[in-house]
């Protein structure tokens, strides 16, 4: 049931009722039948993976949490393998199983290994790694095991964030659930008002790019420099608007229920370094991987060479975890060496700029890095959404191709008219968030009814003339649901 359906908001609207109107015990348990009705819209052969992980992991935690020293961090260890061993099976097994047979046929060997054909469950490595870090936690004594089931298999399903997050933090859902949130009208026009803007985003700016996007990515032999370079860098807003739309979504529907989640986004290409833009980019999985692999490697306390060798390991996974593909991999790989060369060269970088009297609070150095961060960014995104490595340097290598001319934009497969109102709204999206940055947009527009009013009517209707449901692309498809 896509975020963008009528048959979403009448699902909403039936679940927040009744969460309102039982009690405690009550709710939990119709909120978790919500759940589960929910992801088995989504293909009920997957149930039984969903609730195997939330029973293994809630019974894990117990076990792992009643004994000290060597055995419980062997019961860690061997809950961990299980759990992302589900995870692994469905989703890398055949990439290793197809590196393998690619070796031994270099020996001279076919070994005809095949495996049966096995489909995703949908939100697996979103609720894989929920369950996971909870283990960690309680490993840890961060988190006591908790004792409801129900609370638990609540925190492990949660329907707005079950698909494609954010990934909770079992420390801030749990208590969540254990008491009764009023009804709050201050919470249902924030979470409305996110709700909305995030359908904004989704279908009436990155929808419509990627009919461009994706015409271009798939035959980009024929494409100009320029169609290839504005592909590009629309593909940069694309996976933006889609993503953190599906997160605005999931907070809004959270948030007309009573119940936080954690945010996602933080106007990340407003980063001035690669560092900050993963301080602002999918917050949930980054702090993830902060605290569940780069800290338990050693992060930064083991020299200057074990944290770059950290670093490019937590790049590394984080490739893999969107897919078992190489560019999966060269993605991950190349935001790891940003990284090590950002601080490798940081302290010359420095004193460069000292030596020409620049100061660090300089606007135009500012905007500066923050261009310079997008390109990086951008470039490393074409890894991501080409089909293969060796295309994803053809794309790179073409936008060399002289010479740019607005000419091309005929070669764009969209119109001029298109084109110029689609660069409208974009500039809408970055002046708003500018504005929320700093003057708190949003909780301005909550509380006056004429601006809350008016910004309603100007999303909705540009939802309803514009939003995209063109050929070339399934407008009930999130980017990140195929994670």
């Amino acid at each position: 049931m896509s975020f963008t359906s009528l048959g979403y908001l009448v699902f909403l609207i039936i679940t927040a009722f009744f969460c309102y109107k039982l009690k405690l015990k009550g709710r939990n348990i119709f909120l978790l039948a919500a759940n589960y009705g929910f992801y088995a819209l989504y293909g009920t052969e997957h149930l039984p993976f969903l609730l195997g992980s939330t029973l293994f992991t809630f019974f894990a935690a117990k076990l792992i949490a009643a004994f000290e020293g060597k055995k419980r961090k062997i019961y860690l260890v061997a809950a961990l393998v299980l759990n992302l061993g589900l995870l692994f099976v469905f989703k890398y097994l055949e990439f290793f199983v197809q590196i393998l047979q690619g070796a031994l046929k270099a020996f001279g060997i076919d070994a005809g290994l095949s495996l049966p054909e096995l489909i995703l469950p949908a939100g697996i490595s979103f609720f894989i790694f929920q369950t996971t870090g909870y283990l960690m936690d309680v490993y840890r004594k961060k988190q006591p095991p908790e004792k409801n089931f129900i609370d638990y298999a609540l925190f492990a399903s949660f329907f707005p964030a079950l698909i494609s997050g954010p990934i909770q933090r079992a420390g801030d859902m749990l208590p969540q659930y254990k008491e009764k949130q009023p009804f709050s009208y201050e919470n249902v026009k924030a979470g409305a008002l996110q709700f909305v803007w995030g359908a904004f985003k989704k279908m009436v700016i990155a929808d419509p790019v990627a009919v461009f996007v994706n015409t271009t990515y798939a035959q980009p032999e024929g494409a100009s420099g320029f169609q290839l370079a504005t592909a590009a860098v629309f593909y940069s807003i694309q996976i933006y608007c889609d993503f953190s739309a599906y997160s605005d979504m999931a907070i809004g529907s959270a948030k007309v229920m009573g119940i936080r989640l954690p945010k996602n986004f933080d106007n990340p290409y407003f980063s001035a370094s690669m560092q900050e833009f993963w301080r602002r980019w999918h917050i949930s999985l980054s702090t993830w991987f902060r605290d569940y692999l780069y800290i338990p490697l050693g992060g930064n306390r083991k020299g200057k060479w074990r944290l770059y060798f950290n670093i490019i390991i937590v790049f590394l996974v984080s490739g893999l975890w969107h897919g078992a593909a190489p560019t999966f991999i060269v993605w991950g790989l190349l935001h790891g060496l940003y990284q090590v060369v950002g601080k490798m060269t940081e302290k010359y970088r420095e004193k460069f700029r000292k030596t020409l009297g620049i100061s660090d609070e300089n606007k135009l150095l500012h905007t500066f890095r923050v261009v310079f961060t997008f390109i990086l960014v951008t470039l490393a995104w074409v890894f991501f959404r080409a089909d293969s490595v060796s295309k994803a340097l053809s794309i790179l290598g073409g936008m060399l191709t002289l010479p740019w001319s607005l000419a091309s934009i005929g070669e764009l497969g969209i119109s001029k008219a298109q084109l110029i109102l689609l660069t409208v709204f974009i500039i809408i999206l970055f002046v708003s968030e500018w504005l929320q940055e700093r003057f708190s947009l949003a909780k301005g527009i909550n509380e006056s009814y004429l601006p809350r009013a008016a910004v309603y009517f100007v999303l909705l209707a540009a939802i309803m003339l514009f939003g995209h449901y063109g050929a070339g692309f399934d407008p009930m498809d999130f980017v990140y649901f195929k994670f």
